[in-house]
C-alpha cells in the first residue's frame, strides 16, 4: 500500500463496488509533481474504454506553480494502463445493464502513480438510506466503546 494522496469517498456511497483493479496513469512532469503535493481531486472523475484504451476523464490536477509554461490542461484525459486481461473484463463488466468504472483513489507507490477503479452498480435511494443508516449504528457503537473503555 503506498501514499494516499485522493479518495472518491461519495463512490461507495452512490455505488455498489464489485471488483477493484489498480492502474497506471500516464502524467507529464509537472501533473506528478501537483500529485505528490495532494492537488487531486476524484469527485467528478469517470473512466471510458474506446478503442481498447481506458482513460479517465474530468480528474482535476491543479496545475504546477513552478512549472510556468509548460503547465498541463489540469482536466485533461489521461491514459489508463492496464493488462490486456483486465480491459477485455472491464469492457465485459460495462456492457451489462447499470454497471460502470469509476475511481476509487489515487497512491504513489515506489515512485509511480497508482489509480484503484472499480466496476460499480448504481445505488437506488433506499440502498443511499440503509448505507446512512448503517453507517450511523457503527459510529454510535464507536462511540459507547470509546465510554465504556
Amino acid at each position: 500500500m503506498g501514499q494516499l494522496i485522493a479518495e472518491n469517498r461519495k463512490a461507495r456511497y452512490h455505488y455498489f463496488i464489485e471488483d477493484t483493479y489498480e492502474a497506471g496513469i500516464v502524467l507529464t512532469g509537472s501533473e506528478i509533481k501537483s500529485v505528490r503535493a495532494h492537488k487531486v481531486s476524484l469527485n467528478e472523475a469517470y473512466i471510458t474504454i474506446k478503442n481498447g484504451q481506458v482513460s479517465i476523464k474530468e480528474m482535476h490536477i491543479a496545475q504546477y506553480k513552478q512549472a510556468n509554461y509548460l503547465n498541463h490542461d489540469e482536466t485533461r484525459v489521461r491514459k489508463l494502463l492496464l493488462h490486456k486481461k483486465e480491459i477485455n473484463k472491464l469492457s465485459d463488466a460495462i456492457q451489462k445493464d447499470g454497471y460502470t468504472i469509476v475511481p476509487l483513489k489515487m497512491t504513489i507507490e515506489h515512485g509511480l502513480a497508482k489509480l484503484t477503479i472499480g466496476v460499480a452498480k448504481g445505488k437506488n435511494m433506499a440502498d443511499k438510506r440503509q448505507t446512512s443508516k448503517k453507517r450511523d449504528m457503527d459510529r454510535a457503537a464507536r462511540a459507547a466503546m470509546k465510554v465504556r473503555g
